[in-house]
């Protein structure tokens, strides 16, 4: 399955790390947009193309949390999964990743392809259901596919 990932952070070293440990994880085939912090994300960030996003916390000009939420205002934002990516580790940090900010996963630095593998299974399963029916509505298949469907 081709998606495409939003990949957010200040450093484009760890950007780099983000995106080989996704290619190692063959969770699918990404399509990589990168971001050097949330407000850049934010510019970037269009929920008819982009699939998933992955964010940290701490940046210059708005922080992760503070990303999730203004994409998450948007409405159209609500099924494209935030993964938080970040060193904080904290419970109260996490809990307001996922519970107040609305991120659907964290992932702690440093990570490896297979953490990345066994955190993002279920939301690549759900991205990726998300997106079948309209591979499916006559989109995919051509001509003869829309005459005998």
């Amino acid at each position: 399955m081709d998606m495409t990932a939003l990949v957010i952070d200040d450093s484009r070293v760890m950007r780099n790390m983000v995106m080989q440990a996704l290619q190692k994880a063959r969770l699918a085939t990404f399509t990589f947009i990168e971001a050097a912090d949330g407000a850049d994300g934010l510019a970037k960030f269009d929920p008819k193309t982009i699939d998933i996003c992955f964010v940290d916390w701490n940046m210059p000009n708005m922080t992760g949390v503070e990303f999730v939420k203004k994409a998450r205002a948007t409405g159209a934002a609500f099924e494209i999964p935030m993964v938080m990516v970040t060193s904080e580790r904290a419970v109260g940090k996490i809990e307001e990743a996922l519970n107040t900010a609305g991120a659907d996963a964290y992932i702690c630095k440093p990570f490896t392809p297979e953490d990345m593998q066994v955190k993002l299974q279920k939301l690549i399963n759900k991205v990726e259901a998300r997106k079948q029916p309209a591979a499916q509505s006559g989109s995919g298949g051509g001509f003869f596919s829309n005459l005998f469907s």
